[in-house]
Order: C-alpha cells, then structure tokens, then sequence
C-alpha cells in the first residue's frame, strides 16, 4: 500500500486516539509519528521567512463575497469593504472554500441563522494581515504570506472549555457566531460598499475575496499541498476526524458502519482506515456513491433502497452489528438506522444536522440494557486536530484529491448548491475563489 504502511497506520491510530499503546512496539511507533509530526510542523513554520512581501490591504480597499438573504432565494455576489481583522485575528485572501450541507440548511430555511450573511465556512488562503495589539506569538506562528487551513469552529481561547482543551464546545464560537452571526466582540467584520450597511458571517464568512478568521482557528498549509482540495480539512475531514477520535474513539480491528457517504462521510470512511478499523461499511442511497465509496476505504457498500440496511450490516458482521455506527446525513429515520446498527455495548455517533426541531426515535429499553451508548459530535478541536490533518494529508494517509469530486469558479455559488441539493456532488465539492 506504499507509504504509510500498516504498522504506520497503527502508530498514528495510538497516537491520535486518547487511549494509551498496550504495548512496546506500538509506543514506539507513536513515538515515531509524533516525532514526525513535531519535526515536520518546525520545519514548515521555520521554512517561512520572518518578513515576506504580502498584498498592500489599503483601508479603502473592496472586494467581493456571496451573500445569503432569505431562504429559497438566489445567492448574490455583492461588494463589501474590506474587512478589518481584530485583535488575535488574522484577514486571509481566500483560496477557496468548500461546498457544505451545513450551508445548504440556512440557505434552504431549515436552520435558523442571521440574515443576511455571507456563507462559506471550509477555506485554505494567504495571510495578508493581522488584527491590531495581536500577540507577538500568533504573528511568529502565522507570518504574513502564510498558507493557511481555517476550522469552522474558530475557537476564542480563553472560555471554559478552550481551557481545557474542548475547543470543539467553544462556548464563544456558539454564543456569539451561531447564534448572531458575529466574531466574539458581537460585531461583524463585513459591511456593504454602497451603504455600509453590516452583514453577518456564517463562522468566518468564506465565500468571499477576503475574510476574518480568529488565528486560534488556522493551521499552517505546507505549500506541497493544493489551497483547492486542502479547503476540506477545515470542515469534512475536520468533523470526521472529531467523530473518529473523540466521540466514536476508533481503535485498531473496529468495525464501523458509516450511514450517509457525502462530504463528511466518505471523509469518515479514510480516517477510519487510517486509525486501524478492520471492517468499514458504507451504507447510502446513490450508487455513484457508493463506488466512490470503495475507493476510499469501505470494504463493504449498502445501498438502502435496494436491500434493509440493518439486517445486510448485520450479516456483513456475523450477526450482532458494528462496533461504531456514524450517522452522517441528520435524518430521523438514519438516526434510527444508525442505533439498530450497533452491537451490544456500541457506539452510536451522530454528527448529520438536521431541520430545526426534528427528533430521532430511539428503543430506550435496548439502549438501557444492551449499554448502547450514543454521541454527538459537531468537529474536532482546532488548536490540536487542525495540524494533524494537515499532517494525514501531506503524508497521504488521507487522499485530498480523491475526496475533492467537482470544481466551481467563484461566480458558481448558486450552481454549487443547487448540485448539492440534488445529489450531484459525489463526495465534495469546492469552490475556486483564486
């Protein structure tokens, strides 16, 4: 399988995971990969000089970005002023930006958010400038002309939970971004050009020429990697990863069933090959899906409308269902799916959003007695995960460009989504905004 090779593999799977090697050999290897990881990330960061020539941001400056004003209506690509970045942030030019269902939900109506707004929330672009009074240690780690990745959770830092690490529950990131649109001193970077008026910005506001990103958010991008198909890591394989490791904690010879297999899914099927899973089931209602699907790890594919899925998991596992199942499209009847999947003592992961208000049905008595244990879980922690998957990408253990299935130009937007909504995008989709 070239390089990484299964005892790699098995390394990184230790070295990822929160649980401790069982033995010498396999603290050794995870040994290696950390070393690996820490050597590389040094050599990436110190291969940038300390002053480069970057783009003249005057103040009067203008660019574009695509604006969602209502639901069900097109969206409009408009001209804003440039955008000011704060203290402890970071104004990237924008590379690209991937093509998400969580934008699809607020563009649909089906998840309340702050209108109007720009969307776009998976980018990779070039530092061009840094907020006022920012720390001298985040301008070191983030050099203008830097190559960056932002996570959509863009965590602030300093609440409850960055403290300890859970970047992923970001009390700051919810409080004031997805509940007002906002970065976390409650006000917005974008403004309009003709009347000034503000815009709000669904996690950084990423469809567009520019954008604001808190630097806590950011991991350096190697330059041997594509700012195109890297724009994915910030939220595909950014939530993959987040269910992989710390909700699902995937251990070598897991068994795993994955329901849904766009974007984020088939994202799941190559991080869970990479952390050691034995068995890897993809479960959807597309063909061309699943195919893909095979190409990225599964060693079996269920199509849902053509058989029962719970009972073919089942005899694909012997009789008593997967270790891990991960619903990965926010549907009440996978949801469902997703916990009759599971053996006894599984794990049932659910990382699909749905429409505002919807419920998942669940047997309690099963869940009770047969411990079957259901997770949320909405990405990954940026600070700490963020440079791993940079790592799995230039290493090759995650395969960026098999997972990048269509190209837009920056002036598709309407386009893209539309695609996404009708089932058109195998994988994901990304939007080229160079």
């Amino acid at each position: 399988m070239g390089f990484p090779s299964i005892l790699s593999r098995i390394a990184i799977s230790r070295n990822l995971l929160s649980s401790k090697p069982t033995n010498p050999s396999i603290l050794l290897y995870s040994r290696w990969f950390s070393n690996l990881v820490a050597n590389n990330s040094d050599k990436a960061e110190s291969s940038l000089p300390s002053t480069l020539a970057a783009y003249h941001v005057s103040s009067g400056g203008y660019m574009r970005g695509t604006v969602f004003w209502e639901p069900d209506t097109p969206l409009t690509i408009e001209e804003f002023h440039m955008p000011r970045p704060k203290a402890g942030e970071v104004l990237i030019k924008t590379k690209a930006c991937g093509v998400c269902h969580s934008d699809l939900h607020v563009i649909k109506g089906e998840i309340p958010f702050s209108s109007p707004c720009v969307i776009g929330h998976e980018v990779t672009g070039e530092i061009v400038e840094h907020g006022p009074l920012t720390d001298r240690k985040i301008i070191e780690r983030f050099p203008i002309g830097s190559q960056v990745v932002g996570a959509f959770i863009m965590p602030c830092g300093n609440c409850f939970f960055c403290s300890k690490g859970h970047d992923d529950l970001c009390e700051d990131f919810f409080a004031y971004n997805r509940a007002k649109g906002t970065l976390y001193d409650g006000e917005t970077r974008l403004f309009l050009r003709n009347s000034g008026k503000p815009v709000y910005m669904y996690s950084m506001g990423g469809l567009a020429e520019y954008c604001v990103i808190p630097a806590h958010g950011l991991a350096i991008l190697p330059k041997s990697l594509p700012y195109t198909e890297s724009a994915i890591l910030g939220c595909a394989v950014f939530t993959a990863y987040g269910a992989m490791r710390h909700a699902a904690e995937v251990c070598p010879g897991d068994s795993i069933a994955v329901i849904g297999v766009g974007g984020v899914g088939s994202s799941c099927l190559q991080i869970a090959r990479a952390f050691g899973a034995s068995l890897v089931i993809a479960v959807d209602i597309q063909n061309d899906k699943l195919q893909k699907a095979r190409t990225l790890g599964a060693t079996h594919t269920v199509n849902a409308i053509e058989e029962d899925a719970i009972e073919r998991i089942k005899e694909i596992t012997g009789g008593p269902g997967v270790d891990i199942a991960v619903e990965a499209l926010g549907k009440p009847q996978t949801f469902l799916q997703c916990l009759q999947s599971v053996r006894d003592g599984g794990k049932a992961v659910m990382i699909g959003l749905s429409k505002a208000g919807a419920i998942g049905e669940v047997d309690i008595n099963r869940l009770v007695r047969r411990k079957i244990r259901v997770i949320g879980s909405y990405g990954a922690r940026a600070r700490q995960d963020l440079p791993k998957l940079v790592k799995l990408a230039e290493t090759g253990i995650f395969n960026l460009n098999n997972a990048v299935s269509r190209k837009y130009k920056f002036e598709e937007g309407n386009k893209a989504f539309q695609d996404l909504n009708q089932g058109r995008i195998v994988s994901r989709g990304v939007i080229e905004i160079m």
